[in-house]
């Protein structure tokens, strides 16, 4: 089972060298847009790590009912899921309506609930099957704070909302679906909206599924078998028809650390949350990591740095065409490297790299210039020379050598 990794601790601190170890044990980054992010939300002692656990073969602390039913999963925790495709990071987080946060310190539950529907493509909201229809259940704030969150971001990347519903027994399932619907459309409708929405309906922004499992405790071993058939959804969730909502503004795993980092601080921060914004910024810091290697690569090229040292000595025959195909070798590379992120940031990176590039190619480029240029008045002379010893017109050989060394100057100047 995969080690859980602890992303945010209790007090909102974000765990960044933890996460950069993460990224780089799991070579997440090197996954692209084949990933997933799954969290999981729902009330304390409700069974979240377990679900997670049995579900992912991941490795989250789990609650002992023998030592009493306190708080186990303290902040945010991340782990990878062992043997899906795609690469799919599980994420566990604190439950709400927590005794030990006590009933004026819900900050982290709104914060780490807008956490979870910022970050994930799926949020599994882990519930009580009785508590459909009770106006009190725990799931009903909970659902309130999801809808103001959605609302209040006004049009995010559609997100898939998976009910568990938990220890379910007689009650037939379609049933509850049908319940369970009714009473997300009335919390849905009965949240405040920004004018613009007012008829937004949820199928907008959310894709809602619902599953139930039975008591685990007492039919572990078909819970066990529900569980197996619940994990088979996750394979393949990213493919047309699959679990994850929309996938056409995803960005790159690379940038899930600046991006999951940025989220979190905004929330801190009580600002609106920006989606947008954090997304050029993610951009913005990627591409400019990218662009800052390919120039790093373009400088230690050996091709470049052989025509480089030969420049030196004198002319190199095709110099222009060789050292932009060199260039475009990594220019290339940028383009594949960055074509998920923000059009007008890679773009502008684009330009600062290219731009960069020319700089140290500069120094090359003059000395050909001088080298041609000496070349150029050195054979003037010597034409204009062996025309005096041969004691033909001055003036006219002037003008006829000047023209013919500049056509010379010219076609040198077009190969570089």
């Amino acid at each position: 089972m995969e080690q859980g990794m602890q992303l945010i601790d209790g007090n909102g601190k974000f765990n960044v060298d933890g996460l950069k170890d993460f990224m780089t044990a799991t070579e997440f980054a090197q996954s692209g847009l084949s990933y997933a992010i799954v969290a999981i939300i729902g009330s304390q002692s409700s069974g979240k790590s377990t679900l997670m656990n049995q579900t992912f073969h991941t490795n989250f602390e789990e609650m002992n009912a023998y030592s009493g039913r306190g708080q186990t999963t303290k902040g945010i925790w991340i782990a990878k899921c062992s043997d899906i495709d795609p690469f799919t990071i599980a994420m566990d987080f604190e439950g709400t309506d927590s005794n030990q946060r006590g009933e004026d310190d819900t900050a982290f539950e709104k914060q780490s609930t807008l956490f979870a529907l910022a970050i994930a493509d799926v949020v599994l909201i882990n519930m009580w099957y009785k508590d459909i229809g009770l106006e009190n259940a725990a799931s009903r704030p909970l659902l309130k704070t999801v809808f103001q969150v959605m609302k209040r971001l006004f049009k995010p990347r559609k997100k898939t909302l998976l009910f568990v519903l938990r220890d379910h027994s007689k009650t037939p399932l379609e049933y509850l679906k049908t319940a369970l619907l009714e009473d997300i459309e009335k919390i849905w409708a009965a949240v405040a909206e920004p004018e613009t929405l007012s008829s937004a309906p949820l199928r907008e922004f959310f894709n809602v599924e619902i599953t139930a499992l039975p008591y685990y405790e007492f039919q572990k071993e078909k819970f066990k078998e529900q569980v197996a058939q619940l994990r088979q959804r996750f394979v393949h969730s990213i493919y047309p028809g699959g679990l994850v909502g929309d996938r056409e503004e995803v960005e790159p795993a690379s940038g899930f650390p600046l991006r999951a980092e940025e989220i979190w601080k905004i929330i801190k921060d009580n600002r609106d949350l920006d989606l947008p914004a954090v997304k050029v910024m993610v951009a913005t810091v990627r591409c400019e990591e990218i662009a800052d290697e390919k120039l790093k690569c373009f400088t230690f090229d050996e091709d470049w740095l052989k025509m480089k040292e030969a420049v030196q000595a004198g002319p190199v025959s095709g110099f222009g065409g060789a050292v932009s195909s060199i260039l475009e070798t990594y220019l290339s590379e940028y383009d594949r490297e960055v074509v998920y992120f923000d059009q007008e940031v890679r773009n502008e990176k684009r330009r600062q790299l290219l731009s960069n590039a020319l700089m140290l190619v500069r120094d090359a480029y003059d000395t050909m210039l001088m080298h041609l240029y000496s070349n150029t008045v050195k054979n003037f002379k010597t034409r204009l020379e062996q025309s005096q010893n041969e004691g033909q017109e001055f003036i006219g050989d002037i003008h006829l050598y000047s023209q013919s060394c500049m056509v010379e100057f010219d076609q040198g100047c077009e190969g570089i």
